[in-house]
């Protein structure tokens, strides 16, 4: 029964996309283009998901198990260290010069296009790349 709510949760998710335009590049290259033709329509996206999420975090943090009796799973460590800054970096680098984060790319290969599948690829590359540094770097230590 869990997979039917996860799978129903990504269907919203990504027809939530689709409707907002974050799957579209040139949308999220337009709002991210404060020098030239800002469009701020994603930013009422964004405090929409934060009007959102934050009330759902604070009623999360309170409760040990989900409303489907899973043991809830929220990051504890509120550290901020040179590889959270570094991470956070490359995904805004790469946000802002393909247009596309990863769940945009879930929708836009799920929909067929290539830029969606090239940025998927990219993407598993990248944490394949991650696994294997993190994999000889807890090996060196």
């Amino acid at each position: 029964m869990n997979i039917v709510f996860a799978a129903l949760s990504g269907l919203v998710f990504g027809l939530g996309l689709l409707l907002a335009g974050m799957a579209n590049p040139a949308k999220v290259s337009g709002f991210l283009d404060l020098a030239g033709r800002w469009d701020p329509s994603l930013a009422l996206v964004m405090g929409g998901a934060i009007a959102v999420g934050l009330p759902a975090f604070a009623l999360a943090k309170k409760r040990t198990t989900s409303l489907l009796g899973l043991p809830m799973q929220l990051p504890q460590s509120r550290r901020i260290d040179r590889r959270l800054i570094l991470g956070s970096m490359i995904f805004g680098i790469g946000w802002g010069l393909a247009g596309i984060c990863p769940g945009p790319a879930l929708v836009l290969m799920g929909s067929g296009k290539t830029e969606g599948l090239l940025f998927v690829a990219a993407m598993l590359v990248g944490m394949g790349i991650f696994e294997w540094l993190e994999h000889h770097r807890n090996n060196a230590s």
